[in-house]
């Protein structure tokens, strides 16, 4: 076979699956619960964050917490201050792709 095949996280619990990591990019998998988020941190590469379901909460540099519904994606620069929260009741799922990789 020549591709591939990765299964992703499915349902309401807290999952964060570093799906690939290689040299062209870095793609992750989350599933935050209502209340759940990560701890505040500047982004390490350019950031491409999808938020498949639920509303994404999120305060870059020192704006305001905008929030984002699913089928939203955010191009994020790097070395941006990132406060990423679901302050919703529904899970949020997010798809973040990190392209070119950081280079750790």
């Amino acid at each position: 076979m020549t591709a591939q095949v990765f299964r992703l996280a499915q349902g309401e619990d807290k999952a964060i699956e570093k799906v690939i990591l290689d040299e062209n990019i870095h793609y992750l998998h989350l599933i935050l619960p209502s209340g759940d988020g990560l701890p505040e941190h500047f982004s390490n590469a350019t950031v491409y964050m999808t938020v498949v379901r639920g509303k994404l909460s999120i305060g870059l540099n020192d704006q305001n917490i905008l929030d984002y519904e699913g089928g939203t994606l955010l191009k994020i620069p790097y070395n941006t201050k990132m406060n990423v929260k679901n302050l919703h009741a529904e899970a949020l799922e997010l798809i973040i792709v990190k392209a070119p990789a950081p280079k750790v």
